[in-house]
């Protein structure tokens, strides 16, 4: 009876240590990277959504926000890597860029970017994005476009976009989603909002299973391969360039002789219609005989 005891003791433990094991794998290696369904404050962050001044590239379709700011890797990354592959799957990209406030006294933004935000929200230039984004933001100097800071009005634009992202991380947080950036916010096929803090690759996946997007697209301007074109081989009389034929040569005559026409032609100053003359063959000469081996007589030495 006690070792039954023992051994069931043993085995409840290993159980609850499998199990344990089990669901921290499913948790730290799938469910966590999951986006979360908004299930409260739906009307509030569609209408910051609907307020916010995106810039879009186009592609009509179902709506998708992008919010992030300019130096975030993991947000530029998110848009190089899969934007493309959104698109393809009937997928509109809107992307909505804020400046980020002083933190602890520390200034995190720049008078250009600061200047940049401001004009994308007063303009929308999709064009103007692009060319920020390109450009390394040690570079990019926002020439051309007025400051905003002094600006009342551009200094309250930027100012905007700040309390935007302060309010929806805020109705995020009530709503059980996490926060982060890039964020990511869409409906899907059945109208219910998600959310995604997708700083982690591992989350992608379950945005492009959402609308069918595909996991890899062709680079721009490149096609399927066609047909392979077999070599062309020139047929005589078909019109297409050929090889000339390799020309007969006659006899080679003994060096400082006279080269004999070729058959067919007739010799330089000779009437028309005449037989050309055959080659003057040269006579034979006698070959010296070849030296005959003689046998000398043996040799004693003393």
């Amino acid at each position: 009876m006690r070792r039954f005891l023992i051994w069931s003791a043993l085995a409840v433990v290993i159980g609850l240590a499998l199990a344990g094991g089990g669901y921290w794998a499913y948790w730290n290696f799938y469910a966590r990277f999951q986006p979360v369904t908004i299930t409260r404050n739906q009307a509030e962050i569609q209408r910051l959504l609907d307020e916010a001044s995106w810039v879009s590239g186009g592609g009509g379709g179902e709506p998708l926000y992008i919010i992030g700011y300019r130096d975030s890797a993991s947000t530029q990354r998110y848009e190089r890597e899969e934007t493309e592959k959104l698109r393809a799957g009937g997928v509109e990209a809107r992307v909505v860029v804020f400046a980020r406030p002083e933190r602890e006294g520390q200034v995190q933004s720049t008078p250009a970017e600061r200047a940049t935000v401001a004009e994308l929200w007063l303009s929308r230039d999709w064009s103007l994005y692009q060319r920020w984004t390109a450009t390394p933001s040690r570079n990019w100097t926002a020439a051309g476009i007025p400051a905003a800071d002094g600006n009342l009005a551009r200094s309250a634009v930027v100012e905007a976009s700040r309390q935007f992202v302060t309010r929806l991380n805020a109705l995020l947080r009530d709503a059980g989603a996490p926060t982060g950036y890039p964020l990511v916010i869409w409906r899907d096929r059945d109208g219910f909002m998600k959310a995604c803090a997708c700083a982690d690759s591992r989350s992608w996946a379950f945005i492009r299973d959402d609308f069918s997007a595909p996991d890899v697209v062709a680079p721009a301007g490149l096609g399927e391969p066609g047909p392979a074109i077999p070599p062309t081989v020139p047929t005589p009389g078909d019109g297409t360039p050929e090889s000339l034929p390799y020309p007969t040569l006659g006899p080679i005559p003994p060096a400082g002789e006279a080269i004999p026409p070729l058959p067919g032609t007739a010799r330089p100053g000779a009437a028309p219609g005449t037989a050309p003359a055959r080659p003057t063959t040269p006579p034979r000469t006698t070959p010296a005989a070849p030296p005959q081996a003689t046998q000398q007589e043996d040799t004693t030495f003393f």
